[in-house]
């Protein structure tokens, strides 16, 4: 019997077995202008005519995949490094530890050989032990987590899919189950911010403190970094104005890492309150008489934010600062950058329009700020149940609205 000219009859073998071979053309090197060719060998024609098909029809489609070794952390590696290119520097940072999630239990797996299912069988593994850093090694990741770190894998995929790595990206439909979510909802405790009283009992507390000031600038709704990273070059005392226009963050808790705003929207003119502009000019009047005080071995950084030798604060600094007041003043402890949803929820209870918080939160878009920022709790709220009594008919809510 004759055989399809691209399948050739091999010699036995040494154990006398008879293999058959092709050599297909799948495209040519963009870059080289060179061919493209796949060799594959079979124990039988018919293994090795269904192959063919298979190829060339893939081929002709514009959709085959040619064989490769790459890993999931080798491929995970590369996309990172792509990613670089577009991402700051603390973003690719939190990507990298995001990614380790998922890198132990499924990074050394060929990236062709990953299966939905075992991107299941991780997310499963993940909810119930995946802590693996820590005494809590060992105990459920968030569904935040979780979430986060499918989301990233997916992205990966998805450009390994245009890369013609993979066929498809095998994490696209795996998701959290509803189960877990409203079961996480429902055993964490939601850590509100701050309401009225409690952001102004905290302000009477640190009034006498140095860092009165700063901490406005929080209660303001400027991110730590943002505030961190506030230098006198952008404080206009004249005009009542600060320009947000450098951060200062931090990567694992331990490095410092100064860079422009998180986004151009970030970039903003803010203007100063009159309680915050006079409590920052008293500030920069009793950094004078430090520098005074400290001589030479004062620390000229530029910054708003620093100690009494001149030496700029760090994000993590400035948060325990934060957080020995709560402490002292019986307060709630509350995430520093919660100070942000204290500032957006009570401008918004009082009528600002959405697109100047958007401008003061530093977003692009008012949906971002609306949707994260502002988290009206029941007292917010009961300006509407007054409201409310009105369509009841009650007569005592009518008499109140005259």
């Amino acid at each position: 019997m004759a055989l399809p000219v691209p399948i050739k009859k091999l010699s036995p073998n040494a154990k006398g077995e008879v293999r058959y071979r092709f050599v297909v053309d799948v495209g040519v090197n963009p870059l080289t202008g060179k061919r493209k060719q796949v060799t594959r060998t079979f124990g039988t024609l018919k293994e090795a005519k269904a192959e063919y098909a298979r190829i060339t029809h893939r081929r002709d489609e514009g959709a085959y995949v040619p064989p490769s070794k790459i890993t999931v952390d080798e491929w995970l590696d590369q996309w990172l490094a792509m990613k670089a290119e577009d991402l700051e520097e603390t973003t690719i940072y939190n990507y990298r530890i995001t990614l380790d999630r998922v890198r132990g239990r499924l990074g050394k797996a060929r990236l062709q050989d990953l299966t939905e299912e075992d991107v299941e069988q991780w997310m499963q593994w993940a909810l119930r032990y995946g802590r693996v850093r820590g005494v809590r090694a060992g105990t459920p990741l968030s569904v935040t987590s979780v979430d986060m770190s499918l989301a990233r894998l997916k992205e990966a995929l998805d450009r390994a899919v245009t890369r013609r790595l993979v066929v498809v990206n095998v994490a696209q439909h795996v998701t959290i189950p509803l189960k877990a979510r409203k079961a996480e909802r429902k055993n964490k405790e939601e850590l509100r911010p701050w309401d009225v009283p409690e952001v102004q009992a905290f302000i009477q507390g640190i009034r006498e403190d140095r860092l009165y000031a700063p901490l406005l600038l929080s209660l303001m709704g400027l991110r730590p970094a943002e505030v961190c990273g506030l230098r006198w070059k952008d404080v206009d005392l004249e005009n009542a104005t600060i320009t947000i226009a450098n951060t200062r963050t931090m990567m694992g808790n331990r490095y410092v890492v100064e860079k422009d705003t998180k986004s151009f929207a970030g970039e903003r003119e803010l203007p100063l309150p009159a309680v915050v502009l006079s409590a920052i000019a008293a500030l920069k009047r009793l950094q004078e008489m430090e520098q005074e005080a400290f001589g030479e071995a004062y620390v000229v950084s530029g910054y708003v934010v620093v100690h009494e030798t001149g030496e700029a604060y760090t994000m993590k600094q400035l948060r325990r600062r934060a957080y020995r007041f709560m402490r002292i003043l019986g307060l709630r402890r509350v995430r520093l950058y919660d100070a942000r949803s204290s500032c957006f929820t009570f401008l918004a209870n009082r009528g600002v329009p959405d697109h100047i918080l958007a401008r003061w939160a530093g977003h692009t878009n008012v949906r971002t700020t609306k949707r994260w920022y502002v988290k009206p709790d029941v007292e917010d709220l009961r300006e509407a149940a007054t409201t409310w009594g009105a369509l009841h008919g009650d007569p005592t809510q009518a008499r109140e609205k005259l």
